[in-house]
């Protein structure tokens, strides 16, 4: 079992004396290795490595590290690319032999989960219990999840109305408001997220407009960023499909103006992701998602 490398992007490391060495982008070697998926460890490492500047790291990926033989490659891939490494391993056999390694050879190591189990078992007064891959166990969370994926997935972009009521949330939007990979994201959190596409010169159907359960939320950006987005698009695709009112900024500046007056018009609540990631308008739709089922429940029943 080896590592999976991932240099992310086409620049390579040179030799010192080789003249064609990129000056401006220092490399180094990331290694991670756990017991399990490897997602908590990609999801932290990605978190840290982003905060430095003209610094570019060659990620080496080692999952499902359970045994004394898969260690020995990693540990031969640590000796032939040295570099910080970043594990999560339960066995204390396995992770005490991964450290010494790591001493012998100097490369910087830490157990990003040590300090998180340390303020855990000092205020529960309980030790953990060496689970692993706990995280990923076959749960009812597990299966609400994949639920919430396959509804999000059948009613992308409109393809579904009829059912829209059984959604949590429904994302409503001009094109390239973010409103798919924002639905996916609330997907894996559980949350059955549909989205509804608005477009000019259709009217949203009257049966959405009266939609009772779910939570209805807008989305907007700046006109400068969609028509930045969908000129893109129309040059990935090399497609003359789409007419020139598509990136045109009047006309892009008068959708923007359909929806506010839609969400106005309704009371639906509206996020300007023009300067957001798709984690941070999926966590501000969390937020209102929370206030909203609060409210349900404190309605008076009929």
């Amino acid at each position: 079992m080896l590592g999976t490398e991932k240099p992310k992007d086409s620049q390579t490391i040179n030799s010192p004396g080789d003249d064609t060495v990129n000056k401006s982008r220092h490399y180094f070697h990331l290694h991670l290795v756990s017991d399990s998926t490897g997602e908590t460890l990609m999801t932290v490492a990605r978190a840290a490595t982003v905060q430095y500047e003209n610094v570019q790291e060659i990620e080496h990926v080692y999952p499902l590290v359970r045994s004394q033989k898969q260690l020995d490659r990693v540990i031969s891939e640590i000796e032939k690319a040295p570099g910080i490494v970043l594990y999560t391993i339960v066995d204390e056999e396995l992770g005490t032999r991964l450290e010494q390694k790591c001493r012998e050879l100097g490369v910087p190591f830490v157990n990003i989960l040590d300090p998180v189990f340390a303020v855990f078992q000092s205020y529960l007064n309980v030790a953990h219990a060496h689970r692993v891959g706990g995280q990923h166990e076959l749960d009812a969370e597990y299966f609400q999840r994949m639920e919430a994926l396959n509804y999000t997935m059948m009613h992308d972009d409109g393809q579904i109305w009829d059912d829209l009521d059984s959604a949590d949330i429904v994302l409503l939007g001009i094109s390239r408001t973010s409103k798919t990979p924002t639905c996916i994201y609330l997907a894996n959190r559980g949350i059955k997220a549909a989205n509804v596409p608005l477009v000019p010169g259709i009217p949203l159907p009257d049966h959405v407009k009266k939609l009772d359960k779910p939570m209805i939320v807008g989305l907007i950006a700046s006109v400068e960023r969609i028509q930045q987005i969908r000129k893109n698009r129309v040059l990935s695709i090399n497609s003359d499909g789409y007419t020139d009112t598509y990136v045109d900024r009047k006309e892009i500046s008068q959708e923007i103006n359909m929806t506010r007056r839609l969400c106005t018009e309704h009371g639906w609540p509206l996020i300007d992701v023009s300067r957001r990631s798709v984690e941070e308008t999926a966590a501000e739709i969390l937020t209102l998602f929370k206030d909203y089922k609060s409210e349900r429940e404190d309605r008076p029943e009929n």
